[in-house]
């Protein structure tokens, strides 16, 4: 790096009031890696000088000069290509890359990542030379950040001391850090932000990083920072980050033998018609060792081209990791660019695209985004397998976690759908002759039943809920206890098949043994810190150190607030969602007492049908209302908590978030399960709402059908509306509103960029808002799979055909419709798996509960074994129906006009002494009987379950066989390629001393019985290794001291001062 004073102004002038001149220019030389060090002590004293908007302070000339001499003295040096420790072959990557806007513009460094801002009035202007501005700016000369504006003499004879050739690539961009001479003043705030942009850049050139910025003087639209982490900082940060990369070394995997390989063979031939085309697939029988990188054992690693050994989404993570932890200081010490992007410094940060996703013409290669967009972002793709280990590769851990658990979710509910369409056709085919829906249906039996309703309601006929009692068989006959049990277990089966699949990806994915990345504080937790340290500042006359570095955290007083809101916020959400299924009951008990009074018979005989669906659907409206609601208030009651980490912040929120969606999901479920009818009286002593309304009942064939009607509108409702027109339409909604929102400035910048690059197209998605919301509709969905199953035998069927149009939805999304995010490590789907297994065990109480008490299954046992005098169930009809004498109704509740007669005994359902009895009207034995068999048969199931779910999960090992082989193999592998290291080394060690030796007979040589380690406890090296040189001695032994391969790759110079620095720097 070399640094230059401008021409036209001196390094330093004397300041007045603020008003001076002065510019610095530097020149970052492409062959230089460190060259940010000066250029951040240049920032450092400029911001130093007085440029702070708000107090200017004095400045002396002499320190400056003395500076920019000691910077221009250490930086003339340049770092040798020789010094590489290991020969590498650049890839040169093509004009092209550059016009699609996937590199600088010099063609050959890509952008790693973009910083997006949106000045009110752009303050970078051309400078032409010769030119002279009063203007307070620093000016930041890069080779290759801008392409050439002036001819190279030009360049030359304004670059001082650069070459005419260097200086042809030389662009200068000058930033204004004043505002004299300026017929139109910029606000204050906007001046801030922009030197804390000036200040953030200069810190991200300290670390290492190249910057490119727009070439020209925009008025409108966004300006774009283009960065680019080379080669050393990759090294650097990939060393820290602990990031594991492919090794020379590989394996061969162990082959089955036997039945079981012939089987895998069969199976992957089946197979192959849904394999997704996808190049470079390795599904090979040898495996590459991986280890993490580290910059001294380069040669360790398979490096052919420095430009792609780390991809894309590796380079994206790493510069993401220095942007999150770079320090800015005119902010109050803000740590990272989220924060910076909270306070509206920018506008977005992210990673480009690889190019566009859409295939023009004839390409030799596709890119990762075009085939993930053929191969997988596409509806008619849904039969083939996703390719998990690209999606991976591009998207990065986490993301290929969860497309991953997706694809298995989605393979297990296919013998789930199964066994549910054989349990209903079971249903259909044994409907005809099931003898409860027969005695329903006969109209010689003659059941005459109670009036639904007080008043306007008459005596009616059992036969005409024969086709309630029809379909009710298809969902409560005996194949229905099964499927409950078969579903409980296949729910611990999918656990467990997921940790299995699990493990097996993180061992594919060199997930093995990483740790958990620190994480910096959230934006909203620094300000909240920030104030706190303020106000005890106000309070205090003196200022002490010992006192100001105490305050480090926020302790439990300072979030007591947040967590009082949070408490009655949530308990009155559960209050909102119980009202709101409180106002539905009401609707349906009115709307039944008014079609019942209708004339019209036909609307009379329909009315549990009407009311139960048009109450199901405002039931699914209102779900679907309350669910955008609550999402937004979930993410409110986390930001009051002031969580410290994004870690910590997701899980409150995802807790949160689950809990509130839940309880609004399955609440009109629950009641119908577990509350309709059960608090609803009998004849002469109903149970009323307001005085005036009778509490609803259930129908004659049992709630289980209104259950499943319920239970299958509201979770085909929110699949097809949530789930999909909302994933699909608000997207495209946004996109249409951001679109004529920027219309002016886009068509502007069309016509500025054509064909436009690639940070504006990016620029253009939708921001990557996290996974949570993906989860979250799953999630919902296993509960309605899980919960409820033993009423709606087909729920498995209608999830497995959402999700496979739900993975390719997703798919397009992340693929066209979402910038691209960082790719993040992550060993697992986190608390997601949890919750899941809380609802599988959940899962299990909820059906035995539907079985017992919603269902007739356990009546019908006790009526057969107990009650049935022929052992069979004829007479179960007349054995549940109780009597009752009309004359005991209540003044006013008895039919106004009866067209069955002189009525005085009517039916209703229940278990209850007749009117006849000494004890009227009281539970009868049969009820107390059916009671203490319901209670038996949920102990009875749950147990069972439970037992069953833990010898499955005792059978199936969490860590397959094979992976447990394979790490062994491969860490022995790792101890082999170290220990040959290690001898080499030694060898290299033993050559350098036995030359030295013969050019210099007289030189001092360190013996071997004292430099070299001997075969022992405190020995790394093999045994053989020690064996060389006829040095004896019975020296003690020595502690060996690991040496870097870089210290013996020098020459040794001949010159006997040396020797003894040389052989410091060689002994062991």
């Amino acid at each position: 790096m070399a640094l230059r004073r401008s021409p036209s102004a001196t390094c330093a002038e004397s300041w007045t009031n603020g008003a001076s001149f002065m510019r610095v220019a530097t020149a970052l030389s492409e062959s230089s890696s460190i060259h940010s060090d000066a250029l951040f002590h240049l920032t450092r004293d400029v911001s130093g000088m007085g440029l702070d908007p708000m107090s200017y302070t004095p400045f002396k000339e002499e320190p400056w000069a003395e500076e920019c001499e000691s910077l221009l003295q250490r930086n003339s040096m340049q770092i040798p290509p020789s010094d590489d420790k290991i020969p590498v072959r650049d890839s040169t990557i093509s004009q092209e890359g550059s016009k699609e806007g996937l590199c600088f513009s010099d063609g050959r460094r890509k952008v790693d990542y973009v910083l997006v801002c949106h000045p009110r009035r752009h303050s970078s202007v051309r400078s032409p030379p010769g030119t002279s501005i009063s203007l307070d700016r620093l000016s930041i000369v890069s080779n290759g950040n801008f392409p050439p504006a002036v001819d190279p003499d030009a360049a030359a004879e304004r670059g001082g001391g650069i070459p005419a050739g260097e200086a042809a690539n030389v662009g200068e961009v000058c930033m204004e850090l004043g505002d004299e001479g300026l017929n139109e003043p910029t606000e204050p705030a906007d001046h801030e932000m922009r030197l804390i942009r000036q200040e953030f850049e200069a810190n991200l050139l300290e670390a290492g990083l190249e910057i490119e910025r727009d070439k020209e003087c925009k008025t409108h639209g966004p300006s774009f920072t283009r960065l680019h982490a080379p080669w050393p900082v990759l090294c650097r940060e990939a060393e820290f980050l602990k990031i594991k990369v492919p090794t020379k070394t590989s394996y061969e995997l162990k082959e089955e033998k036997g039945f079981g390989s012939s089987m895998s063979t069969v199976w992957k031939k089946l197979k192959q018609p849904f394999q997704p085309k996808v190049p470079h697939q390795e599904h090979e029988r040898n495996k590459v060792l991986s280890h993490c990188f580290s910059r001294d054992k380069l040669h360790l690693y398979n490096i052919t081209s420095k430009d792609t050994f780390f991809d894309n989404a590796t380079r994206g993570r790493i510069v993401y990791e220095i942007l999150r932890r770079t320090v800015c200081v005119r902010s109050c010490q803000t740590i990272g660019i989220s924060t910076l992007i909270a306070k509206g410094v920018y506008d977005a940060a992210f990673p480009l695209h690889d190019g566009d996703y859409k295939v023009i013409g004839h390409v030799e290669e596709k890119t990762d985004r075009q085939v993930l967009h053929e191969e997988w972002a596409r509806y008619s793709a849904f039969y083939k397998y996703q390719p998990i280990d690209l999606v991976r590769k591009y998207f990065g851990e986490k993301i290929g976690l969860y497309f991953a658990w997706l694809g298995v979710y989605t393979q297990l509910l296919i013998p789930a759908s199964i066994v549910g369409i054989i349990v209903f056709g079971y249903g259909v085919a044994t409907v005809d002759t099931n003898i409860p829906s027969q005695e329903m249906c006969d109209e010689s039996l003659n059941f005459t039943m109670c009036p639904l309703c007080d008043g306007a309601c008459d005596f009616w006929h059992l036969s005409t809920a024969c086709g309630t009692a029809r379909a009710s068989h298809l969902f409560d006959n005996p194949a229905t206890v099964f499927f409950a049990i078969f579903m409980s277990l296949w729910a611990v089966l999918f656990l467990e098949h997921w940790k299995r699949r699990q493990i097996s990806l993180s061992f594919s994915w060199d997930l093995t043994g990483i740790e958990d990345d620190e994480e910096h504080p959230r934006p909203r937790y620094e300000t909240i810190l920030l104030q706190k340290r303020q106000r005890k500042q106000k309070h205090k006359k003196k200022k002490k150190k010992k006192n100001e570095a105490a305050i480090e955290k926020l302790t439990w007083k300072d979030r007591l607030p947040g967590y009082c809101i949070n408490v009655s916020s949530i308990l009155f959400m559960f209050g909102l969602t119980f009202s709101a299924v409180l106002g539905v009951i009401i609707y349906r008990i009115t709307v039944s007492a008014l079609m019942a009074m209708s004339p019209d018979p036909e609307t009379k005989s329909n009315v549990r049908v009407t009311v139960t669906a048009t109450a199901v659907i405002i039931n699914l409206v209102v779900i679907l209302i309350l669910d955008e609601i609550y999402g937004a208030v979930a993410l409110w009651l986390t930001e009051l908590e002031i969580p410290k980490t994004e870690t910590n912040f997701e899980e409150r929120l995802i807790l949160k978030a689950f809990l509130l969606k839940f309880v609004n999901a399955y609440a009109p479920i629950f009641y119908v399960a577990f509350f309709k009818g059960r608090f609803a009286g009998r004849p002469g002593n109903y149970v009323y709402v307001f005085n005036d309304y009778r509490m609803e009942e259930c129908a004659p064939g049992g709630c289980l059908i209104e259950l499943c009607i319920q239970l299958s509108i509201i979770m085909l409702g929110k699949q097809l509306i949530q789930n999909n027109i909302f994933e699909i339409g608000i997207p495209k909604l946004k996109k249409l509103v951001r679109a004529i929102k920027d219309k002016g400035s886009t068509e502007a910048e069309i016509e500025d960029e054509r064909p436009p690059k690639q940070w504006n197209l990016d620029y253009a998605l939708a921001p990557f808002e996290g996974l949570t919301p993906e989860y979250m509709e799953m999630i919902i969905q296993f509960g309605f799979v899980s919960l409820f199953v033993a009423s709606f035998p087909l729920a498995p069927l209608f999830a497995l055909l959402n999700n496979v149009i739900e993975i390719r939805l997703d798919a397009k999304k992340f693929v066209t419709e979402l910038r691209r995010p960082v790719a993040v490590r992550a060993k697992d789907i986190g608390i997601w798996y949890n919750i899941l297994s809380g609802m599988g065990k959940f899962s299990v109480i909820i059906n035995a509960f539907v079985i017992s008490f919603t269902s007739d299954f356990i009546p019908r046992l006790v009526y057969q074994y107990m009650f049935s005098q022929t052992g069979t169930m004829h007479g179960f009809i007349d054995h549940t129906l109780s009597y009752f004498n009309v004359s005991n109704l209540k003044a006013g509740t008895a039919p106004l006009n009866s067209d069955h007669g002189d009525i005085t005994v009517c039916r209703y359902k229940d278990y209850r002494e007749p009117p006849w009895s000494s004890d009227a009207y009281t539970f009868s034995k049969q009820y107390w009987c059916v009671l203490a068999a319901r209670l038996a048969f949920v102990i009875l199931f749950q147990n069972l379950v439970m037992f069953l779910s833990l010898v499955v999960a005792w059978v199936i090992p969490d860590i397959p066989k094979t992976i447990v082989e394979q790490l062994k193999r491969e860490k022995k592998l790792l101890v082999d390629v170290f220990l040959r290291e290690e001898k080499e080394k030694f060898q290299l060690i033993q050559s350098l001393f036995s030359k030295d030796a013969s050019k210099h007979p007289g030189s001092h040589v360190i013996p071997q019985s004292q430099g070299a380690p001997l075969p022992g406890r405190y020995s790394t090296l093999p045994p053989g290794a020690t064996q060389a040189g006829d040095g004896g001695g019975g020296g003690p032994r020595a502690r060996c001291r690991a040496a870097s391969f870089s210290q013996f790759t020098r020459k040794i110079p001949p010159s006997p001062k040396n020797e003894n620095e040389n052989a410091r720097h060689t002994a062991v």
